[in-house]
């Protein structure tokens, strides 16, 4: 039963973070730097208010202080200020196909970072899914006739987020408040700077506006207790799976919601990339089916 409980909510997590460009794109108006400060802000009043209510308070503060998590921490804040001011910008100027690229990309830039970082073997089939992967950037580049740099700073941002948080044990929760934190005096500071020159949205697009901002809070923490509910339930590579629930979603609401261009050359570029991905996944799950049997024929 709990590992139904696990995979529902990792699906809601992964709707949560699908539908993300919808929800920006009804803030269209406020800039994406003034929606990352709300973002940011409101993050970090919400999680804080969550481990509070755990009970968790003294065990986040004693964290807090230590020298190696604030350098962590303060080096994953300026990561995933830059990865969501990018991708709040890009739903905003209509790039939402070429963000949804992105986080299709990024598992394979995570197997890279795995050699590069942590003396990983990769194996044929991993070097086969990143040539398919790498084809795909350059086919996209040379008929665009530029390259796809929000996709790929998206990309390796998030992949740069996900190693320094592998090489710090803090749960996602406090991890978030934390790195959230290290920017929320700057933050509200500019925020507060933005209103008295007049330029502040918040209070000023009406109610449904300023609750949207406030929001923004909401559906961060939210889909984050989600997901960290699921990784305790599911094994990994089921989550693995699902992870591509958020950019498949993105993908059809820039294409079907929003009309952006998916003509055949895009969709040929983009197959390149999911025929990577599909090599990497297949690989994967037939290692983790040997695994389990190996066991099997030893008795």
């Amino acid at each position: 039963m709990k590992a139904y409980g696990g995979v529902a909510a990792a699906v809601v997590a992964y709707l949560f973070w699908g539908v993300l460009p919808a929800y920006w794109k009804l803030l269209q108006e406020v800039p994406a730097y003034e929606v990352l400060g709300h973002r940011m802000a409101w993050s970090m009043v919400l999680t804080l208010a969550v481990i509070i209510a755990l009970g968790r308070t003294g065990q986040f503060f004693r964290a807090a202080r230590e020298p190696r998590n604030l350098r962590t921490f303060g080096a994953t804040s300026l990561l995933l200020a830059v990865n969501w001011l990018l991708y709040i910008w890009a739903v905003q100027a209509g790039h939402i196909v070429e963000a949804s690229l992105g986080y299709f990309i990024n598992p394979l830039i995570n197997v890279l970072f795995g050699m590069i970082f942590f003396a990983e073997r990769m194996r044929p089939v991993q070097w086969a899914a990143i040539v398919f992967a790498a084809l795909g950037v350059l086919y996209l580049t040379i008929y665009y006739g530029r390259f796809p740099w929000i996709a790929m700073v998206l990309a390796v941002t998030f992949a740069f987020y996900g190693l320094l948080h592998k090489k710090n044990p803090l749960p996602a929760l406090d991890g978030l408040c934390l790195e959230t934190a290290v920017l929320f005096v700057p933050i509200v500071l500019f925020l507060i700077a933005l209103e008295l020159r007049g330029g502040g949205a918040f209070g000023h697009i009406g109610l449904s506006g300023s609750l949207l901002l406030a929001g923004a809070g909401v559906i961060t923490t939210v889909p984050l207790l989600l997901f960290g509910y699921a990784a305790q339930q599911i094994p990994l590579s089921t989550l693995g799976l699902l992870q591509y629930l958020a950019p498949s979603i993105n993908l059809v609401i820039g294409v079907l919601v929003y009309e952006e261009d998916f003509s055949r050359p895009r969709v040929i570029g983009f197959c390149l990339i999911w025929g990577g991905l599909a090599l990497y996944l297949a690989e994967n799950l037939l290692g983790r089916l040997r695994a389990r049997q190996r066991p099997l024929h030893g008795e």
